[in-house]
């Protein structure tokens, strides 16, 4: 049977909820009539823009926060709100939903729907078989063997609520003595911690998605190094050295900091209590914020390159040289400096 047309398409909502470079405005306080339907767009050289519009057929429509008053005169009181509200959302390096939690709350800007920091029930189910790989040690851990009837943290909850009173009662009592919480902290151990692990999945599934594009895009830029008008222009020589050093350590770096979790995740699946569970989350979870903006400015970058270059022949030296430099160099220092200041986190 045939889908009707669009059942398996996300929804605008979905991909913004999903993305690390939107924002709705329409889950933040503004004030400008006009406003709540655009949305806050993280651009390809990572500066924040004002998406107003998006079709096919017209593109993205984008302004910056600054000619707002311009749009709208007639409402230069609500215009000046919703600015100082937007100078403090460009220090925000990505709006995943993650960071968004962190940094909104830092910011001390409220949000008015919290089902928008959450992952869309799509990208969830996405994630599914990610997830697996963090639920099933603790499902052993806690059953003692591999139950097939549960499979994730979620089910975890549906089988101690089975009709069976005295069950439930024992598994929930089992559950609190290997976990070394009270019967009342176990539903929220188990939200947290499916949420900490619903995070890492995320960021790892667009980690292995943008590396090979990284590599990829460094041999394209490979070839252009071999052309005349690079060899023979020694500061675009040394330009492009820098910018392959900081591309390869970038990735190189994030790369290590997802390996460092596994081996901490690992250690902790040997003895799972709520206090090595609360350590791990809180390690990862410092990680937010710099994961999201590293990830972010790779991704903006590299789907721009797929989108105009990749597999494509016959482009000129030339007019890939001003690419390089015109769309991939700038903010490329902002998010090297963001991976290294990474390395401080504990």
């Amino acid at each position: 049977m045939t889908a009707p047309a669009g059942e398996n398409e996300a929804t605008s909502e979905e991909l913004a909820r999903d993305s690390l470079h939107l924002l709705p405005l329409s889950m933040l306080p503004v004030r400008t009539p006009g406003l709540r339907k655009a949305m806050l767009r993280k651009n390809h050289r990572l500066q924040t823009v004002i998406e107003m519009f998006n079709t096919p057929s017209s593109g993205s429509g984008q302004v910056d926060p600054s000619a707002l008053i311009h749009l709208f005169p007639g409402y230069p009181n609500e215009v000046a709100f919703d600015q100082a509200m937007f100078r403090r959302l460009q220090q925000i390096p990505s709006f995943d939903v993650y960071s968004l939690r962190i940094e909104l709350r830092r910011l001390e800007i409220p949000v008015e729907d919290h089902e928008a920091l959450k992952l869309s029930p799509r990208k969830r189910d996405e994630l599914t078989g990610v997830m697996k790989t963090f639920t099933r040690p603790l499902i052993a851990h806690i059953y003692g063997i591999e139950q097939n009837e549960v499979t994730d943290v979620t089910d975890i909850i549906a089988s101690i609520r089975r009709p069976n009173r005295q069950e439930a009662l024992e598994n929930l009592q089992m559950m609190a003595d290997k976990l070394r919480v009270t019967l009342l902290e176990i539903p929220q151990f188990l939200e947290d911690y499916g949420d900490v692990f619903l995070s890492l999945a995320y960021f790892r599934q667009i980690l292995d998605g943008v590396v090979p594009d990284v590599h990829n895009f460094l041999e394209w830029m490979k070839d252009v190094r071999n052309t005349r008008e690079v060899k023979d222009d020694r500061p675009l020589q040394l330009l492009f050295d820098a910018m392959t050093r900081d591309l390869s350590e970038i990735t190189g770096s994030i790369t290590g900091r997802f390996e460092s979790f596994d081996r901490r995740t690992r250690d902790f699946w040997t003895d799972i209590t709520a206090e090595r569970f609360h350590e791990v989350r809180d390690m990862i979870i410092a990680h937010h914020t710099t994961i999201g903006g590293v990830l972010c400015g790779l991704v903006l970058k590299m789907d721009l390159w797929r989108a105009r270059y990749a597999g494509k022949s016959g482009i000129g030296p030339l007019r890939r040289i001003e690419f390089i430099k015109g769309e991939i160099l700038p903010g490329l220092d902002y998010m090297r400096d963001l991976e290294r200041g990474a390395a401080n986190i504990r």
